[in-house]
């Protein structure tokens, strides 16, 4: 499992500087970050539930909302929603491997969206809004396409098309702007778009590189 001093370092943008610290649990929002723990980045369209999905684990350190996979230096929210940078509304999640392991946040993420409904999820329609797991390193990237197989049977059987789900070495992260992060937490009763399919991942255990 790849720890903070291994995997690539977000991006702090001085344009859109962040608060120290997760509204929610007080914790850092940006690295360096205690060296036992480990990150992954996931899009399941708007990023604002999808941060809440998550920051509410146990084991998970801190959460912040972000763009990622896109081809433009220091994206903003604005030209992010335009289309026209490739980027995708993403959560960088770090997370204890002691307490919650990748495998757990893979379940939360499959069954928290349809990973089946290319660019858009929801309501929400843009290449932003795309399903993508981003890997900390070559662990983290067989479990996700193991996973995603798994999970892709388990839709099959139900009737659901193909997964679109992209999943690839983790690009730079680029913190979004200050208003967005913890932002359900912050505006209590604001929009959340996460949808699932109410298809349970299946639990078997996932191919484990050595």
């Amino acid at each position: 499992m790849t720890t903070n001093s291994q995997a690539t370092p977000p991006e702090r943008s001085e344009l859109t500087p962040v608060s120290d610290k997760h509204f929610v649990n007080g914790n850092p929002l940006c690295g360096p970050f205690p060296q036992h723990l480990a990150q992954a980045v996931f899009g399941m369209g708007c990023f604002w539930g999808v941060e809440r999905l998550f920051w509410k684990l146990e084991g998970v350190y801190t959460t912040a909302v972000g763009y990622a996979g896109g081809h433009t230096p220091s994206p903003d929210y604005e030209a992010v929603c335009s289309g026209t940078t490739g980027h995708v509304e993403v959560v960088l999640v770090v997370f204890d491997p002691a307490v919650v392991d990748f495998e757990q946040l893979l379940t939360c993420f499959w069954e928290g969206h349809n990973p089946t409904q290319g660019m858009r999820q929801g309501h929400d329609v843009g290449t932003q809004y795309r399903s993508a797991i981003y890997t900390s390193d070559e662990v983290q990237n067989r479990l996700a396409e193991a996973s995603r197989i798994s999970y892709q049977r388990a839709l099959h059987r139900e009737g659901y098309g193909e997964i679109t789900t992209e999943i690839i070495p983790a690009p730079k992260f680029f913190y979004a702007e200050d208003y967005h992060q913890q932002y359900l937490a912050k505006n209590i009763g604001g929009y959340c778009g996460l949808g699932g399919t109410g298809i349970s991942c299946p639990t078997e255990p996932l191919l484990r590189a050595d």
